[in-house]
Parts: C-alpha cells; sequence; structure tokens
C-alpha cells in the first residue's frame, strides 16, 4: 500500500512493526537489537562512509546519524562508534513493545525538525551532511556541504 502510495511510510512502519514485534517485551527486544548492532550493522555500513565518519571524528567534530530506522537496533553500533543518534523512536506500554511509533518517523521534514531541536545549527562553522534517499533531501538542504550517494 505504501509503494502505491495509498498509505504514508509511517504508517507503513506501523504495521511492519506491529506484525513483527507487538507485545514483545521491552527487554527481550533491546537485547536482539544490540545483537544486531553488533553482528549486522557493521556487515552493511559502506566501507568509504565508515571511513568518512572517523575522519570527522579524527578532527573533532561532531557526528550524528540521523534516521528514520528505530533508534533501538542502532544505537549499540553508534555507541561503539562514537557518534551521536537521532531516530524514530518506538513506544513502549506495560514494558512491552506496541508496534506504533512514539512521536513522528524520523523522516523527510521531521529529520530538519529533529536536528533544529537538538542542535544549534549556527555554533558550527560548517556543517557536512550526508544522505542516500529521497528522505534525506530536507536534511541535506540545511548543510553548507550537502553529499548526496558519494558512498
Amino acid at each position: 500500500m505504501y509503494k502505491l502510495k495509498i498509505i504514508p511510510n509511517w504508517q507503513a512502519k506501523e504495521k511492519v512493526l506491529t506484525w513483527f514485534f507487538k507485545d514483545e517485551p521491552f527487554e527481550a527486544f533491546q537485547r536482539r537489537c544490540d545483537a544486531y548492532a553488533e553482528v549486522c550493522i557493521p556487515a552493511i555500513v559502506r566501507p568509504k562512509a565508515l571511513e568518512k565518519i572517523k575522519e570527522h571524528l579524527h578532527k573533532g567534530d561532531d557526528v550524528y546519524l540521523v534516521s528514520a530506522s528505530a533508534e533501538n537496533w542502532l544505537a549499540a553500533w553508534c555507541r561503539k562508534t562514537g557518534i551521536k543518534l537521532i531516530g524514530t523512536h518506538l513506544q513502549v506500554k506495560e514494558g512491552k513493545i506496541t508496534g506504533k511509533l512514539k512521536g513522528y518517523n524520523c523522516y523527510g521534514a521531521e529529520k530538519v525538525n529533529r536536528i533544529r531541536s537538538l542542535i544549534t545549527l549556527h555554533d558550527y562553522h560548517k556543517v557536512h551532511s550526508y544522505g542516500d534517499s529521497p528522505g534525506d533531501r530536507d536534511m541535506l538542504a540545511l548543510a553548507d556541504f550537502p553529499h548526496y550517494r558519494v558512498f
């Protein structure tokens, strides 16, 4: 339905999350997310992207991963890599995943809203932004140096 533009991406995401994770105890879910971050993310991160992240960190830059993905499965990798995370929050009720989003999906204009709510961009001499999907275009427009699909 999302591909046919019948429902928005956040609604499609909730349907998938509900199907796979509804009523899963949060602690068990988070353990699986952390295992995914440990094993799978390093295998899928583009080597040149990781090289650029390390280059920015070495220069002392603040580095943020801004993603529509749930923060749960990115957080452990971000901590290990030394970068900050802004992503989609999942709703938890009574210690269980509901399958619903808590707040808005961190996609498109919402990426800009989240960035602006957490970061004072004017405090930075220059801002680089890297993106690889249409949902990154608004975020790329914030940057002094936008990079689209460079990796």
